[in-house]
């Protein structure tokens, strides 16, 4: 916009001082030819009373020589009695030119080498008619000349220079709260809730910068009620979660009675974190990428929550497998969000899968990268594109379509990705890559051939 408006200007200005700075300075040209044939009509008019009173040659040579000092006047008598006319001074005209003034009685110019003429007919005492004439130099006539038409290049320059100057400042003027405003919109859009543009600039950029801290301000207000509703919602849960409690204290003892109260407990640490994080003074606006935080083991989650499902799988008559967790496995990612994505893996082959249905936990890892394979033996995943979208789920089957995609934003926060295929066990195998170094995988290459896989397996 700003160099859109600077070039508008400049065309404008320059028709504009062409348009006025060319007839002004023709007409510069013709005054100052104006101005010099006018001082040769002076000089002309200055011998005329002379030849009304006499034709004696000795009397106008000097009438002549005190009226031209510079040797431009002529003057032409016609012949006495038929006799041969006589000149005084230095003639440059034509004799038809001067005899043609003389038979029309009216003043007339003609060029001649090296500029001009101005022949000026006199009427004598006698009746004849003679010719005055004076030479007007090429550099007389354009005296002047050059210097008016430099003065108006100049004006006319400076008038464009300013002009584009003016045009700049406005257009900065007018880009710079446009520019304003689209960073605050891209920082609004990254998240940086606090990004707000002065209103400042043109009354339409002010009014689009009140419009946009108008509606930023709505934003936060509204992600503030959406956090405070979360908290109370979750708080709700605190009350049912309290008479939970009490009742596994009156369960005995036993792995069962051990295994619900542990998941009474864990199920109270997460509604505290929903809680705390909902009511945080400043909402977290960035995901957790490569680096955030301290990070976690992967093995150690990994083992533990298979130690929270093997219980149940015991229960349904399920045969599983756990691979890969011999060693500590660090990864960029919070120990609560990695237990989260893998409780909501194994969840859905619980749900989705009948009992007796066979699952295997496998984690390979690799130099930039640890993947975590979930597979199961059941009937597979008819749609994975449409699994993987948020909120798919009909709700009928119990599920909300958001396990998917909890597991998507955790892969997708180190710059992986989850895959969803089929398996060696003939069901469906999710495959859940978490990138060490913020590099995305390189699409089709799978994990064959790059992961180093730890087969050695523990099972029951």
């Amino acid at each position: 916009m700003r160099w859109a408006l600077v070039k508008v200007c400049l065309a404008v200005t320059v028709m504009v001082v062409v348009a006025f700075a060319v007839p002004l300075g023709l007409v510069v040209k013709e005054m100052a030819r104006d101005r010099a044939f006018s001082n040769a009509e002076r000089q002309a008019a200055a011998v005329a009373p002379a030849l009304s009173i006499t034709t004696d040659r000795e009397q106008l040579e000097r009438v002549v020589a005190s009226a031209d000092s510079d040797g431009r006047m002529a003057v032409h008598l016609p012949g006495a009695g038929g006799g041969a006319p006589v000149d005084i001074g230095r003639h440059r005209s034509a004799a038809a030119d001067i005899a043609t003034v003389r038979r029309l009685g009216r003043a007339s110019t003609t060029q001649v080498p090296g500029g001009s003429a101005l022949l000026q007919p006199v009427a004598l005492n006698s009746g004849a008619i003679a010719v005055v004439e004076v030479y007007v130099p090429e550099a007389e006539v354009s005296n002047g000349v050059g210097t008016a038409w430099a003065v108006l290049a100049g004006v006319g320059a400076a008038l464009i220079v300013g002009s584009v100057a003016v045009a700049d400042r406005l257009g900065v003027r007018m880009v710079r709260p446009a520019r304003r405003l689209a960073e605050g919109a891209h920082e609004l859009g990254e998240g940086r809730l606090g990004a707000r543009v002065p209103e400042e600039g043109p009354p339409e950029l002010r009014r689009a910068a009140v419009a946009f801290n108008s509606m930023a301000d709505q934003v936060v207000q509204l992600l503030a009620n959406e956090r405070e509703l979360a908290a109370d919602l979750s708080h709700r849960l605190r009350t049912p979660l309290t008479v939970l409690r009490l009742n596994t204290a009156s369960l005995g003892d036993g792995p069962a009675a051990e295994q619900t109260r542990a998941a009474v407990a864990q199920l109270e640490r997460e509604v505290d974190t929903i809680i705390r994080t909902a009511r945080e003074a400043k909402p977290r606006t960035a995901a957790a990428g490569p680096g955030a935080g301290a990070g976690c083991d992967a093995a150690e989650v990994v083992r533990e929550r298979m130690g929270f499902w093997s219980a149940l799988a015991e229960d349904e008559g399920r045969t599983w497998r756990l691979a890969g967790v011999e060693r500590p496995v660090r990864i960029p990612v919070a120990r609560a969000d990695l237990a989260a994505a893998l409780d909501a893996l194994l969840g859905n082959v619980f749900r989705h899968t009948a009992e007796g249905t066979a699952f295997a936990v496998d984690v390979h890892t690799a130099e930039d990268a640890v993947i975590v394979l979930v597979s199961d033996a059941g009937p597979g995943i008819p749609d994975p594109a449409a699994a993987m979208l948020r909120g798919r789920g009909s709700g009928n089957d119990g599920s909300t379509g958001l396990g998917l995609d909890i597991v998507r934003r955790l892969a997708e926060s180190t710059g992986g990705d989850v895959r969803i295929g089929s398996s060696v066990l003939g069901g469906t195998e999710i495959r859940l890559w978490l990138q060490l170094d913020g590099r995305r995988p390189v699409r089709g290459t799978g994990h064959r051939g790059t992961v180093r896989g730890r087969r050695r397996a523990t099972a029951r």
